[in-house]
């Protein structure tokens, strides 16, 4: 199973134009909110219609701006999953399932008690939906979606309203009931932590564009321009002066990088994880910024230190320390320098 989108569409405070091609089964795109991600999720079902483009799942063209193509909704074989779900509160849990199943009556009841079965809602079928918790909301509404055997199913944000506890395990859940499932899913999500463990390979969009697409574990490791990396989590990205084919000077850190690899010429950030710091005391190494700790907020599982920039103005650094590294901080205090390895030291444009 294939999608290739190629969606333009003028919204309100900018313009949405996305081009991105995969042949993964388990698609995420990651962006910011008010980013434009649910909206294309919408022109690929067809609730909303784009400017010009194409939209292409496997040999089935959904819209084709320039030959006048734009297949009905009901006619996409595509699932969408809402936010809040969207069950029908007034019908059962058992017509809600069979609601979208175009076989006759016998045929329909079996596929539905199959369903009911499998996503362990035997004794569940005469509720209706504000009867049900949160994951039984889920599986009902999941189960609805691949009882019409659609090509690809369109997660938009299911857990963003969620508790974090409850969040983790409704995650669990669906991807155990997408297991079997062989066509196409696509998750919307602005929590990095849900793209990248869902995920095979990622789009990553900022204010309607892409911004990099490719294999998720290599867009985290290699972000490569800026505002990815910043989406993706990175707490410290910094403007770099380039000094030459193997050095990078910092103007807010004061700090000149030397590194082995060869630096593109289109270079002028780097990015730094919180956690990729290496903690030094007495001894400075190469590429080793001077501590000087502005404050600090203790959590459970770890400490994030806020460091103080030599540059006036600059914003702090960020340092996080997790729980199993406590009691060397107790032991020693305060490391004079934070190394930085060069494999950890992200160059983006």
């Amino acid at each position: 199973m294939s999608v290739h989108l190629e969606i333009k569409k003028k919204l309100s405070g900018f313009a949405l134009d996305v081009r991105f091609s995969s042949d993964a089964k388990r698609i995420g795109i990651l962006g910011t909110s008010g980013a434009g991600k649910s909206m294309i999720l919408k022109c690929i079902a067809g609730i909303e219609k784009p400017d010009n483009g194409l939209i292409r799942i496997d040999d089935h063209i959904l819209y084709d701006g320039e030959k006048r193509i734009n297949i009905k909704p009901q006619k996409r074989k595509v699932g969408y999953m809402f936010q809040d779900y969207a069950l029908f509160p007034h019908m059962t849990v058992r017509d809600n399932i069979g609601i979208g199943i175009r076989e006759n009556r016998g045929d329909k009841d079996g596929i539905v008690d199959g369903f009911l079965e499998r996503f362990q809602l035997k004794g569940l079928e005469k509720r209706f939906p504000p009867e049900l918790s949160g994951g039984q909301q889920q599986r009902v509404a999941l189960a609805r979606i691949l009882a019409c055997r659609p090509d690809a199913i369109l997660l938009d944000e299911p857990f963003s309203s969620l508790d974090i506890n409850l969040k983790d395990r409704l995650f669990h859940e669906m991807t155990k009931l997408l297991e079997d499932y062989r066509g196409t899913v696509i998750l919307v999500t602005h929590n990095r932590d849900e793209a990248y463990r869902f995920s095979d390979e990622l789009l990553v969009i900022h204010q309607g564009c892409n911004v990099i697409s490719g294999k998720t574990g290599d867009l985290f490791s290699r972000p490569e321009k800026k505002e990815a990396a910043a989406i993706t989590g990175c707490k410290n990205i910094v403007a770099v002066r380039r000094w030459g084919d193997h050095e990078l000077y910092i103007p807010d850190w004061n700090l000149l990088l030397e590194l082995d690899r060869d630096i593109p010429e289109n270079i002028s950030w780097i990015g730094v994880r919180a956690h990729d710091f290496i903690p030094l005391w007495k001894e400075k190494k190469k590429n080793s910024l001077t501590v000087l700790q502005n404050r600090a907020d203790e959590l459970p599982f770890e400490t994030c230190y806020y460091l103080q920039a030599p540059a006036e103005g600059a914003e702090d650094i960020c340092w996080f320390v997790q729980r199993d590294s406590f009691p060397l901080i107790k032991e020693k205090g305060m490391p004079d320098y934070l190394e930085i390895p060069e494999e950890k030291i992200l160059l983006l444009y």
